[in-house]
């Protein structure tokens, strides 16, 4: 009730006046069952601009720290994030992240839509970066085979960029791909090699369907480089 609310009376009429987009390839959308939404990952605000142009709810995996905050502003944080599907997940590895992984594989076995930024963290400077593959866990994982649509979030970088306290107006775009059958694999033993195979197969087709330029490291590498160099230059 109060996803739907936010969707079609608060949020949802002033996000599309405020950021209109042009969306391509919702009729590869399957209209029954579980389904993946496996996407490039430029800004914050994708995981809000892509559930307002579906029918059905999605449910993204989203990080611990945007339901620990203090005071009024973590609260309603908390309860922002919580209102409009976004689900915790620890990224500290280990045991938490398995926790992590089985959450996503719930959501799937009781059919509902489940979104995945398969590179992990958003993109530091644009290009798209290798997919971890924790998605092709969850994929062999889940109950049934479920099909996965690549998406392709278009300029959401340049109205919210990495750092941004709040977006500023702009045309966006959503492209969603043909869906993608893993069925194949799950007769398989779930090794690294077909975890990888499943994965770079996912992270191919949404580069087919973006103009991103693709980088073969992961995108959490490079921003820990830029990170450290950020320090280093502020300490000299």
């Amino acid at each position: 009730m109060m996803y739907s609310l936010l969707k079609h009376v608060f949020v949802g009429p002033t996000v599309k006046r405020l950021f209109p987009q042009d969306i391509v390839g919702l009729e590869n959308i399957p209209k029954k069952g579980p389904v993946v939404f496996a996407s490039n990952h430029l800004s914050v605000i994708d995981s809000i601009l892509m559930p307002l142009v579906v029918k059905r709810q999605v449910y993204f995996l989203a990080k611990a720290e945007y339901f620990r905050g203090k005071g009024v502003k973590g609260r309603m944080t908390k309860w922002f994030m919580t209102s409009v599907g976004q689900l915790p997940i620890d990224r500290s590895g280990g045991q938490a992240s398995q926790s992590s992984l089985d959450t996503g594989v719930e959501v799937l076995n009781s059919g509902r839509w489940l979104g995945i930024y398969p590179e992990g963290t958003r993109s530091p400077d644009g290009r798209l970066y290798r997919g971890r593959t924790g998605i092709a866990r969850m994929l062999l994982a889940a109950d049934e085979s479920v099909p996965v649509i690549p998406v392709v979030m278009v300029g959401t970088d340049k109205i919210m960029p990495i750092g941004a306290k709040r977006p500023v107006r702009g045309r966006t775009g959503i492209i969603f791909g043909e869906p993608l059958d893993f069925s194949r694999y799950r007769t398989m033993p779930a090794d690294r090699f077909v975890l990888r195979a499943i994965t770079d197969e996912i992270m191919s087709e949404i580069a087919q369907l973006s103009d991103q330029e693709y980088a073969d490291v992961y995108a959490s590498t490079l921003r820990k480089k830029l990170d450290a160099q950020r320090a280093a230059a502020a300490e000299s």
